[in-house]
């Protein structure tokens, strides 16, 4: 009886909590939303106006496609581009990512240009936290409701279209295969830490940098 009693003074809690949390979802999702609406445009946008930053987009995912390739499944991989090159974070061996990146970039040369897409890049991740939002915002305005039922039709339907959409978007707005001119300069070892870097260099994972260069 005791025991029960301990175990009822443990759950009523939580439970409450749980009502609480459900009851504010909704407005927390909305507010979310908002400013989901306005920051993964800002971000599209900041790759798509630098060509630079498009052809190491593209060369970076064709390194990764390359390193998967050769391990014949999923790594476990983050890249990052850059005005002058792109980061390659979860490979220990640095002769196998520059190889890689020397293999992708080539094979981009030849026409490959499928490898410049990567079906778990940041810009999809981006472009499913678009959708999701916006599609709950419409939900929101059409049925005037803060609903739970409205969050989860709203990540259904986008976890649905953005791996298309988000192809989509990496081929025409943050990748770009014109990299005829491009070369691999270079490989240096976890610039992510160097003083005076970004904010979000310094949470990127201890990795490479690999320099490109136009010719």
């Amino acid at each position: 009886m005791f025991l029960l009693f301990l175990l009822y003074l443990f759950l009523m809690p939580m439970f409450f909590f749980f009502i609480i949390a459900l009851f504010f979802l909704p407005y927390g999702f909305t507010i979310y939303s908002f400013i989901t609406l306005i920051t993964v445009p800002k971000q599209i946008w900041r790759v798509a106006k630098s060509q630079n930053i498009k052809r190491n987009h593209a060369i970076e995912h064709a390194t990764i496609n390359v390193l998967e390739q050769l391990a014949g499944h999923h790594l476990n991989i983050s890249g990052l581009s850059r005005e002058d090159g792109f980061y390659i974070a979860g490979i220990q061996n640095p002769e196998m990512v520059e190889d890689a990146a020397i293999q992708g970039l080539k094979l981009l040369k030849q026409g490959n240009c499928q490898l410049a897409i990567h079906r778990r890049c940041g810009t999809d991740i981006a472009i499913a936290n678009f959708l999701s939002a916006l599609i709950f915002l419409i939900l929101l305005f059409t049925t005037g409701m803060f609903s739970l039922l409205n969050i989860i039709i709203a990540l259904l339907l986008s976890n649905l279209i953005s791996p298309y959409l988000g192809e989509y978007v990496q081929k025409y707005f943050t990748t770009s295969c014109d990299v005829a001119n491009m070369e691999i300069v270079g490989l240096e070892f976890e610039l992510g830490r160097q003083e005076g870097a970004t904010m979000l260099l310094r949470h990127f994972p201890r990795g490479y940098f690999i320099r490109t260069a136009t010719y």
